[in-house]
């Protein structure tokens, strides 16, 4: 977290852009869920709560899919230089809680860019190591 004489950048509401991934064999980017994702970001002093689904998302579609098209986390975090790591305490899948989620950021106006650190297992794509970069917006 910041030291309370300087304001912390990223407190308030993100409205999410784009969210895309690029395997490890190629660098080539691809669109996670579609063009169109929905989602948001919230950051307070201490917590951070981050919540993306697609954007075409059916209401009469299994809950299965749904899930397979969603990702939602949260848990305290603290920068480190252009690195915000979140300690994970509430996640759609289970397997995050307790762990350490590394994003790199970069803060351009309104936009926010946040970029895995490294190539990693992502349960959408087992058995192939992906990065995820994903841009929000800063609401208004």
């Amino acid at each position: 977290m910041q030291s309370t004489n300087t304001p912390n950048p990223l407190v308030g509401s993100w409205k999410l852009v784009s969210f895309q991934f690029e395997s490890e064999r190629s660098d080539k980017r691809f669109d996670a869920y579609d063009e169109h994702p929905e989602g948001f970001a919230i950051f307070t002093e201490a917590r951070v709560l981050f919540l993306l689904t697609a954007g075409d998302r059916l209401a009469t579609a299994p809950a299965g899919e749904l899930f397979d098209v969603m990702m939602a986390y949260s848990g305290r975090y603290r920068i480190e230089g252009d690195r915000i790591i979140t300690t994970v305490d509430s996640a759609w899948h289970p397997a995050w809680i307790g762990t350490e989620q590394t994003r790199v950021f970069k803060r351009d106006g309104d936009a926010l860019s946040l970029m895995e650190a490294d190539f990693l297992e992502f349960p959408k794509f087992p058995g192939q190591r992906v990065r995820a970069t994903v841009v929000w917006r800063r609401e208004v």
